[in-house]
């Protein structure tokens, strides 16, 4: 078993090196560009009172709802995901489960607000319709994928960043990584501003 457990780690460690990071023209940048890049854009959109959307499903809602808590709570910025129980059995049963993150952002986002679309798969059409109505509303996007080097989520955002592993639990662990990253880096500079 402890080989089991040395491997398992062994492949996060070389996961994380291997993480990757395009703007919305494909082209790549390192992760530490990437996360100053996403760090300056969620600063400046917040300073003009923009707020966060978190969209995820399964195990990418559950970083969903933890981020969104952790950006207003620890870091002062707005900040919301679209989890509720009710909105989504409401608005999968009235338009369908496609449409569940879609409908929201069309009613809620503002012009300037940034989505974090998280989805492992890179697939979910709920995920690609909510990207939709956040470009529709005017909105910065940011993705997190994995799996296949090829999904569609992964060109969509003004950032993307896509893990490359085949398996939820690596893709997951990463994703949540990297927002707490973001968020702890935002605290921090806003601990450091403050203490100015």
């Amino acid at each position: 078993m402890s080989n089991l457990v040395e491997k398992y780690y062994e492949n996060l460690y070389t996961l994380i090196h291997s993480i990757q990071v395009s703007d919305q023209d494909g082209l790549e940048m390192n992760f530490h560009q990437g996360i100053e890049w996403t760090c300056n854009l969620i600063l400046a959109q917040a300073k003009e009172g923009r707020k966060l959307i978190f969209i995820g499903n399964g195990g990418s809602a559950a970083i969903c709802s933890h981020m969104a808590t952790d950006f207003w709570k620890t870091a002062g910025i707005k900040a919301v995901a679209f989890n509720d129980s009710s909105l989504l059995t409401c608005i999968g049963n009235d338009y369908g489960y496609e449409h569940v993150f879609a409908k929201p952002i069309s009613m809620f986002a503002d012009q300037g607000d940034i989505l974090m679309a998280i989805s492992s798969s890179g697939q979910s059409p709920n995920i690609l319709n909510g990207v939709k109505a956040a470009r529709e509303k005017n909105c910065q996007v940011i993705t997190f994928s994995g799996f296949r080097p090829d999904s569609p989520l992964r060109s969509l955002g003004n950032l993307n960043y896509y893990v490359p592993a085949e398996a939820y639990g690596p893709v997951e662990v990463l994703h949540h990584s990297i927002c707490h990253c973001i968020l702890d880096i935002l605290q921090s500079i806003g601990h450091d501003e403050k203490s100015e």
